[in-house]
């Protein structure tokens, strides 16, 4: 009765198809036609007769609708989607209309209780949709199991008018016609964002021109996509087909994995719906598969990972495992090491001892052993230092040394913490991998402030500086899972997730930056930054999404921010930066932040805070519910 029976009982492998074909007059042999003839995956029907308005002061004697009895209960519940009536009007300003659409959508809902169904297909909400929302939250919360699929046509933003002459007098100020999206955001605000209320999104023959009008819906609820015949062209052959731009909508949609329903008459053309449903299996099977990255990140998708304890917690073999997996990191990183080998050799040319090379925070050793590739591919010796407190860790690098010859000569083992071990002698080259999903979110900055007295004067540093980026984002979906925890720790608490049903409302923006050597005497990694931004399009703000660019040596660098992110590199997710509560956000409007780092003798946290357009709290003083122990 939850919203994966319906996935995992009727997929496909490629995607859950449904039509929609109006009443029909013989349900099982409608069903059987649609999944035998069509393809189909479910039907999706009225639960009552479109004509047929009940009133709740005459009772009739004939039946509200057809048997249960038509189906058995696997087809009611894995093949069959309810319909409400579209005749009810429960915002009507007629008393006696509001009041029988009231008790109609009530019976009807208490009809699809009692079939099992797995979902109802809403009508659209309007601009004034408060009793409509009022109705449905009383369902949702008296039968949680119910999902409600409310459908949202997608109209194209009309064409603007053209501006009055200058002999005509200026019209008055009218207020903007609402958009499917407020009229969706209001009903799933008065509904305190259930997560059982989703989007039956429906695309029409236009599509919006600005394409973030669409993406603005991957950070909703997408539960369906509808997509009626009359927005299918006809092809040369005479068969049904989208337009280019209908392809990539449906493409993005589909990362999501939403249904999809063909909506329309069963004659639209020569060979019925099937043609329609053929025609969009042949598509979603040309979609390109996934890449290795996506493989590996899909299981992760928006879900909330606390971020590592890097000086309390020391980590398991698993995720050392993980990170080892990067393809893109460790050959920046040898990269990064070669040219830093090869500028030092070029400063002491004269000189032919080694270079002293330090990898602090070794783990079980892929720094290491991109250093000594490094120092093959420049042709300059190296001598190396490996420094890890994890004593477990430890016996994987020793076991390294007495099994790899090149280690054997050229790597020597520390068991310490590095910021009190005391080093033999002083370092050309510190290298380190100690950065968090925002930089510098898993104490970077204090380590290596700590470990800098191993570098000799004009030593080198890799990475040499790193830049945290904050953007504001819209995700119902992230923001619901902190809510299923229902206490105030976890809405002040960052964490490590792969975003994925979101969308960001403006773009990223730097705010901390790090920089190693720290010439700061003493270091003082305490930081505030406030940051403007104008939202792309309106939507709900439920936090803030956090990224990281690094410049490990010249212009070697890696990046999890957007614009300049490196592809293929997996090793860190976004940090998300939760709110308390969504705050709405209108087209084009300011979204001013506040972030702070503090930083004591036993830990570090940070705080942080919306000042437009709506004051929040600010969030975690004190560092009281998420901190960063030292």
């Amino acid at each position: 009765m939850t919203r994966t029976r319906l996935s995992c009982v009727v997929a496909s492998a490629m995607a859950t198809i449904g039509v929609q074909t109006g009443v029909p007059s013989n349900l099982p042999d409608a069903l059987q036609e649609a999944i035998d003839d069509a393809s189909a995956n479910f039907l999706v029907v009225p639960l009552v007769h479109p004509r047929y308005e009940r009133s709740p002061h005459v009772p009739r004697a004939e039946p509200v609708t057809r048997s249960d009895t038509l189906l058995n209960s696997g087809e009611w519940t894995t093949q069959i989607v309810g319909e409400v009536s579209p005749w009810l009007q429960l915002d009507s300003a007629d008393v006696g209309a509001r009041r029988r659409s009231e008790v109609a959508f009530k019976q009807e809902l208490a009809w699809a209780s009692h079939l099992s169904l797995p979902a109802l297909l809403l009508p659209p909400p309007g601009s004034g949709c408060v009793n409509y929302a009022h109705c449905v939250n009383q369902t949702t919360l008296a039968n949680p199991a119910m999902q409600m699929w409310v459908r949202v046509p997608l109209h194209a933003p009309a064409a603007p008018e053209p501006p009055p002459s200058a002999a005509e007098p200026p019209p008055a100020a009218a207020a903007a016609a609402p958009t499917a999206w407020s009229c969706w955001n209001q009903l799933r605000r008065l509904c305190e964002q259930s997560v059982v209320i989703g989007v039956a999104l429906e695309l029409g023959l236009e599509l919006p021109e600005d394409a973030n009008e669409l993406r603005r819906w991957c950070g909703e609820p997408l539960r369906a996509v509808i997509i009626p015949t009359s927005a299918f062209m006809t092809n040369k052959k005479g068969y049904p087909a989208l337009s280019r731009k209908h392809q990539a909508a449906l493409a993005l949609l589909m990362r999501h994995h939403p249904r999809i329903i063909v909506r329309g008459r069963p004659d639209a053309s020569a060979e019925g719906l099937a043609a329609h449903l053929l025609y969009l299996r042949h598509v979603l099977g040309k979609l390109p598969p996934m890449s290795q990255t996506e493989r590996f990140e899909s299981p992760y998708y928006d879900y909330l990972q606390a971020p590592l304890q890097p000086l309390q917690d020391d980590l398991e073999s698993q995720t050392y495992e993980t990170f080892e997996k990067d393809p893109v990191k460790y050959k920046q990183y040898q990269l990064a090491v070669r040219r830093a080998l090869e500028d030092k050799h070029k400063a002491t040319a004269t000189d032919a001892s080694p270079v002293m090379v330090m990898v602090v925070g070794a783990g079980r050793g892929p720094l290491v052993a991109a250093s000594l590739a490094a120092s093959v591919e420049a042709g300059v010796p190296i001598r190396v230092y490996a420094v890890e407190k994890n004593a477990n860790a430890v016996i994987c690098l020793q076991n390294r040394v007495l099994s790899e010859p090149d280690w054997a000569e050229r790597v020597t083992v520390v068991n310490s913490d590095m910021r009190e071990w005391v080093a033999p002698a002083p370092a050309d080259i510190l290298v380190s991998e100690l950065l968090g999903s925002w930089g510098d979110n898993e104490l970077s900055p204090e380590c290596l402030d700590g470990a800098q007295r191993f570098l000799r004067p004009g030593g080198i540093s890799i990475p040499c500086d790193y830049t945290s980026f904050v953007a504001p984002l819209s995700s119902h979906k992230l923001w619901n899972e902190v809510k299923t925890f229902k206490d105030l720790a976890h809405f002040e608490t960052a964490y490590v997730v792969k975003v994925h049903n979101a969308f960001q409302l403006a773009e990223a923006q730097p705010l901390f930056r790090f920089v190693h050597p720290n010439a700061e005497a003493p270091p003082d990694n305490g930081r505030y930054g406030s940051l403007t931004f104008t939202a792309k399009l309106g939507g709900e703000c439920h936090g803030f999404v956090g990224y990281f660019h690094s410049t490990l040596y010249e212009e070697v660098c890696i990046s999890t921010e957007p614009s300049t992110v490196s592809e293929g590199m997996f090793s860190w997710f976004p940090l998300y930066v939760p709110l308390r509560h969504p705050v709405p956000i209108a087209d084009g409007a300011t979204i001013e932040a506040h972030f702070w780092r503090h930083a004591s003798h036993h830990k570090v946290w940070y705080e942080w805070a919306l000042t437009q357009p709506t004051p929040s709290p600010i969030h975690n003083p004190n560092g009281r519910s998420y901190f960063i122990g030292l």
